[in-house]
């Protein structure tokens, strides 16, 4: 079972939830959102519309709860746990060992037994807020990256985006405890 975590990176919610259709016809996934993955409804969509999908696409409740989230690893195994789209916030917290929300304390219960957690980024400060906390995840053991770019260096030069259509292939190298390469794609 792959655990699939959303944060609040609404513009990438649409290829996120791609990558998950794609997911759930091999693995059996377990959703979990952050607060405000869940519950905010922007200019990409409802909350609401968002949840429904995404539990069309599990056919399983969605985890947005510390207390709920804080039983991965212990009681629920997870063969993998996939961040996507992972924000510069939660990118920040993983590095720093905060767990004030559920992807947080999903990430951290889950890497506690030594299981893999793969990366998925779309942080618009990829290059400037969060290139410390890049820095800091890509020595840890058992963190993995989806490769990824600077998706408009010129109208954002800081931001940095996954690349969704690589997500199949880094999940089944990360299960293996293995890094997709390359990391920085062009």
């Amino acid at each position: 079972m792959i655990g699939f975590c959303m944060t609040g990176s609404f513009c990438s919610f649409e290829k996120s939830l791609t990558a998950m259709e794609k997911l759930a016809q091999k693995y059996e996934i377990l959703p979990i959102m952050s607060d405000n993955a869940y519950k905010l409804d922007t200019k990409f969509g409802k909350a609401s519309d968002f949840r429904e999908r995404i539990k069309s696409i599990t056919g399983k409740n969605i985890i947005h709860t510390i207390p709920d989230a804080e039983p991965i690893g212990p009681s629920i195994k997870l063969d993998c746990l996939l961040v996507c789209p992972c924000t510069g916030n939660t990118l920040s917290k993983i590095a720093a060992g905060i767990t004030d929300t559920p992807v947080a304390m999903a990430v951290k219960a889950h890497l506690r037994n030594e299981r893999p957690v793969l990366i998925a980024l779309a942080t618009n400060d990829g290059l400037s807020g969060s290139a410390p906390a890049i820095g800091k995840l890509l020595q840890r053991r058992f963190v993995y990256f989806v490769p990824f770019a600077q998706d408009s260096p010129f109208k954002k030069p800081r931001s940095l985006v996954c690349e969704f259509d690589k997500i199949p292939e880094a999940l089944s190298l990360a299960i293996d405890l293995k890094q997709i390469q390359p990391i920085i794609s062009t």
